[in-house]
């Protein structure tokens, strides 16, 4: 299988963890957006959306869901999206799209978490794919010489701004073999919004997609 197929594949398998009649909370990427049309199809079973990104409440308004805001609504029962890499124990990186914050904080609200992913995306190790932070722009410059002292190589992402107004530091060259440790001394850096470590809240079941099927990985 190709790795939209088995994008395609994991999305899928998500629907089936989506209660009838709820309000669902949806993730930004390329295999969220797998979801996304997959949710299109069950519109009629759901009372909305909590988007975590103006790109993904686009998509699913041009499919015809409701997107709501997250104060308005009181109960989330599950929220799906992918990984930049995830492993094993259910640590993630998020943020290559530069939704990591928005992610964070629907995650926190979600009863369950359900990321989908590729097999390509499970790792032993977090590290290989830069670490975004999300950081106050007057910030940028202290930020990244903490995180220099952490041991990482922080590079700005050019020409992007996030849906916060913020920019956003990729951080290469972590080995980040305490995953909790490493988010608690990222969350202390004065002028840092978020990191893109999710490991205080990981994933609760993981759905991947490999070349024998979804497989489901739990907590």
């Amino acid at each position: 299988m190709t790795q939209d197929e088995l994008k395609q594949a994991v999305a899928r398998a998500a629907i089936e963890h989506v209660p009838i009649g709820c309000i669902v909370g949806v993730g930004t990427g390329s295999t969220a957006n797998y979801f996304i049309d997959e949710l299109g199809k069950i519109k009629h079973k759901i009372d909305g959306a909590v988007a975590s990104s103006d790109a993904s409440a686009q998509r699913l308004k041009k499919l015809g869901i409701e997107v709501l805001e997250l104060n308005n609504v009181s109960d989330l029962p599950v929220y799906v999206d992918g990984a930049d890499e995830i492993t094993r124990h259910l640590s993630m990186i998020k943020g290559g799209g530069g939704a990591l914050t928005r992610e964070k904080i629907v995650a926190a609200v979600a009863r369950k978490f359900i990321c989908i992913a590729d097999q390509s995306k499970l790792v032993d190790v977090l590290g290989r794919f830069p670490l975004p932070i999300e950081v106050i722009p007057m910030a940028r410059s202290y930020v990244a010489r903490e995180l220099v002292k952490l041991g990482g190589q922080p590079a700005l992402r050019v020409g992007f701004t996030t849906d916060n107004g913020n920019v956003i530091l990729d951080v290469h060259n972590l080995q980040i073999m305490k995953p909790l440790e490493l988010e608690s001394t990222l969350n202390q850096i004065t002028g840092v919004v978020a990191s893109g470590l999710f490991a205080r809240r990981g994933a609760d079941v993981l759905l991947l997609g490999a070349d024998k099927g979804v497989q489901t990985l739990t907590r």
